[in-house]
């Protein structure tokens, strides 16, 4: 988001910038933070057939022990497919998910091919329809229906088909160090804090006080303490070296003694000695 002319000039008043000059590199620092406003989505109107989606979401998404975090949830349009069987329902994703905003530059022939993905699938489900028929959601009629126009996306793009995903606010639209939220960070990265061993510290801070994300280098239980970074916040020295090493196709990878790698065990080496 552009900052406002009141804003910048601002911002130019209070800033003390502080730079130091080293080897032909210099940093800068601002002492006094600003903060600026970023909007989750664009501003829309919620049609009847996300209001049902997101309604039909909250009733058979599990209120505890959910892999995705605790309720309450926020709907990600992530191409969640939710299928009964059974023993109840279950979660699975689709090809791919249409984000509210992304629907205006969606091929109608590429987003069909999702809904034939989905009629596959849901007729191996037939529990799955009974129940959203319930629920006042015409499941055969939808899919059966092929997407052809603009229409026909916006449809789909607000359906329980893809507005589908129930996660946290953290893990939605959440920025560090508060959350890592899927729609700030890659999603293979903030995939990992859903499966890492709780004492493990995926979330670190760099040398110029931005998150990076690291993963060991050996199993658990090794002396190899070395970790890979394999994210770091854009702009800044750990980036660029990410970066290098990603053009000349290798790993960056800092030692056991590295800060970064200190960050990462703390609570292990804590929890060991209690």
């Amino acid at each position: 988001m552009r900052e406002s002319k009141k804003a910048k000039a601002t911002k130019k008043k209070i800033a003390a910038k502080k730079r130091i000059t080293k080897k032909g590199l210099h940093t800068e620092h601002e002492d006094h933070p600003w903060t600026i406003e970023i909007p989750d989505h664009p501003q829309r109107t919620d049609s009847p057939a996300y209001l049902l989606a997101r309604k039909i979401m909250n009733s058979i998404a599990p209120a505890k022990n959910w892999f995705l975090g605790a309720e309450p949830y926020q709907d990600h349009h992530g191409g969640g497919l939710w299928l009964k069987d059974g023993e109840g329902w279950f979660l699975v994703k689709n090809l791919a998910g249409l984000e509210w905003s992304s629907q205006f530059c969606a091929d109608p022939k590429k987003v069909d091919i999702l809904r034939q993905n989905a009629k596959r699938l849901y007729a191996k489900f037939p529990l799955s329809a009974q129940a959203f028929k319930e629920m006042g959601f015409d499941l055969y009629a939808f899919l059966n229906t092929p997407i052809t126009d603009d229409k026909g996306v916006a449809a789909w793009t607000d359906s329980i088909c893809n507005a589908s995903v129930p996660i946290p606010a953290s893990g939605h639209t959440g920025v560090l160090p508060h959350g890592a939220g899927v729609h700030h960070y890659p999603t293979p990265i903030t995939d990992i804090a859903l499966f890492k061993h709780d004492d493990f510290q995926l979330w670190v801070t760099d040398s110029e006080g931005q998150p990076a994300a690291v993963v060991p280098v050996a199993p658990r239980g090794s002396k190899d303490k070395r970790v890979e970074v394999v994210y770091a916040t854009p702009g800044t020295r750990l980036h660029r070296r990410l970066y290098a090493a990603h053009a000349k196709g290798v790993r960056l990878i800092v030692g056991a003694k590295h800060p970064l790698a200190k960050q990462v065990y703390a609570k292990q080496q804590t929890t060991t000695t209690k």
